[in-house]
């Protein structure tokens, strides 16, 4: 198929050439310079205008609302070369609310859009095994099942246009307060003087397992915080998740709370690390330090 994937980041990137990898004819484009360079094969766009030239396919995986909404509408957009028959598929995690406007809008010129937000984070996208929560026409999606395939492991067809951005903060909501209680649980262990060697077995072996803690808890115990998932971005999709709730009239009180972690740890300037950063201020407020890759994994500072 002729697709144009517009944002290069750290998912975007991988998703792209995943894309060129089975054999599909690619334009890409991104807002910086150079990232482009490093998907092999495929063509590098001026503009989003020129890379959705012709193509069947315009997919998306950008950083907010904003830059979705630019992209398709500004100067040297998308809207510019909309054809009858195309499809527009947005991976980025943007405001379920837009996402319906933007789809009305583009409907009216004859093409489709279908909001396809993913998890899985860096590692799954570099491996094709992201899994998609999709919103759409089912029809639709059945077009684009080739893209699917090369770039994800499943995909979960959620309802109409919107529904998977809706899905994707819920999500996202359940992710983020998961991963604090296990900070939280982290930063009390290190306090009380707890052995991680024989905590983290437990937590495996009960209930508490989960897979935000299988997957960070590695990340953790070698005090990586480099980026699989920004906390910048984690802390945009929590302001969208509160105000959906808020468009809804639902209270999440919650996940408020875990808002004004992130908010510190942001203000600190840690706001490109991974989310997983935020246990630094948890430490730094019990002064303590969660230790990992010795006999001693978890020890006060």
């Amino acid at each position: 198929m002729r697709v144009a994937f517009l944002g290069m980041g750290i998912m975007g990137r991988s998703m792209a050439a995943n894309l060129v990898k089975a054999g599909h004819e690619v334009a890409v484009w991104n807002r910086t310079g150079g990232k482009d360079k490093d998907v092999e094969g495929a063509r590098s766009a001026a503009s989003p205008a020129d890379a959705a030239q012709g193509a069947e396919v315009v997919w998306m995986c950008l950083s907010d609302t904003k830059a979705v909404e630019d992209v398709l509408f500004g100067p040297g957009g998308v809207e510019q070369v909309l054809a009858a028959g195309m499809i527009i598929a947005d991976s980025s995690t943007i405001s379920p609310s837009a996402t319906r406007r933007f789809a009305e809008r583009v409907k009216a010129r004859g093409v489709d859009y279908v909001d396809a937000p993913m998890t899985g984070s860096k590692i799954a996208a570099e491996s094709g095994s992201l899994i998609f929560m999709v919103g759409g026409d089912e029809a639709v999606l059945a077009r684009l099942q080739p893209l699917f395939q090369a770039m994800g492991k499943q995909v979960f067809h959620m309802g109409e246009t919107s529904k998977g951005q809706a899905t994707k903060l819920v999500m996202n909501l359940q992710i983020a307060l998961i991963y604090e209680g296990f900070a939280e649980a982290l930063t009390l262990a290190a306090k009380l003087g707890v052995d991680v060697e024989k905590l983290l077995p437990l937590v495996q072996a009960s209930m508490v397992r989960s897979g935000v803690v299988d997957y960070k808890a590695p990340f953790i115990l070698k005090r990586d915080f480099s980026p699989n998932f920004p906390l910048r971005l984690m802390l945009k999709d929590i302001r969208l998740a509160l105000d959906a709730a808020k468009e809804s009239h639902v209270r999440l009180p919650g996940l408020k709370a875990v808002e004004e972690v992130y908010n510190v740890v942001a203000a600190e300037g840690q706001q490109d690390l991974d989310y997983a950063a935020t246990l630094t201020l948890l430490e730094k407020w019990a002064g303590v330090e969660v230790k990992g890759g010795s006999k001693e994994e978890m020890k006060a500072s």
